[in-house]
């Protein structure tokens, strides 16, 4: 019978080797929770072994949360939410890989934690989602293209996602500057840089499908238009692979195109 401290290794583990989880997330992830098992050894009054995990009651782990809300370093909300969902996130693999469930847990409440503006990503890290999008290899040639061309322009053009989409085959190739039909129905010129237009070439160089020129540019998998819930099922992998925070959305890389420039 393996320990809850060798579970959690094994998940660790499995964090880095199939998560492709960053080391910083590894960090987070192995003190949150080796501070959680450590709470249950101490409260049970001894080693916890891993089935027992599945035991764990909803009380325990509110009593967990108001220890890290009121020890010598009290976490803020933010982060109190953030150790609840390594937990969360813990305990589904649980049930997955080792057959432990724990239904319990599913009671207990985060704290809650006032929505801020969109945090924009680093130029490194929206460098790095646009290559992690393109070396995709689970996904076909043309589909890595098309993630990489959509991201490209989200940040490149400090575009919406929706205006993003909107555009049309007779939109491409890029010319120097796009006209962007924005909220309110207020119109802006946005100029395109080369890496956009080289992006948006590659893509449609690859694509598989005889688009019409009022036809959607962005295409999902089957030939239909692709989405906004593409787009943010797209940014929650790679985020994850990459093991930024959930505030790396695609709203974010406009917000970063702006901040950048200003700092540039």
């Amino acid at each position: 019978m393996s320990s809850a401290r060798e579970a959690l290794s094994a998940w660790l583990i499995y964090l880095a080797q199939e998560r492709r989880a960053s080391p910083r997330t590894l960090e987070a992830y192995g003190d949150n929770l080796r501070r959680y098992v450590g709470f249950l050894e101490q409260h049970q009054g001894g080693p916890v072994s891993a089935p027992a995990l599945g035991d764990v009651t909803a009380a325990e782990l509110r009593a967990y949360l108001a220890f890290r809300r009121q020890g010598a370093r009290p976490l803020s909300p933010r982060s109190l939410s953030q150790t609840l969902s390594s937990i969360r996130s813990f305990h589904r693999w649980l049930d997955r890989r080792q057959g432990i469930s724990n239904d319990a847990l599913a009671l207990v409440r985060g704290p809650k934690v006032r929505p801020g503006a969109p945090r924009p990503v680093s130029e490194d890290q929206a460098r790095g989602l646009i290559g992690e999008a393109e070396a995709d290899s689970d996904r076909e040639g043309w589909e890595a293209a098309r993630d990489a061309a959509l991201l490209t322009l989200l940040y490149g053009c400090g575009l919406r996602i929706s205006e993003a989409l909107s555009l049309t085959r007779a939109d491409a190739p890029l010319e120097a500057s796009l006209r962007i039909l924005g909220k309110g129905s207020k119109t802006r010129i946005v100029p395109v840089l080369p890496a956009v237009r080289e992006a948006v070439d590659a893509y449609l160089a690859k694509l598989p499908f005889v688009l019409d020129a009022t036809d959607a540019l962005f295409r999902a998998k089957r030939g239909g238009p692709y989405s906004p819930r593409h787009a943010q099922a797209l940014m929650q992998t790679l985020r994850g692979r990459l093991g930024l925070p959930a505030s790396a959305t695609p709203h974010a890389l406009r917000h970063s195109c702006a901040t950048h420039l200003l700092g540039a």
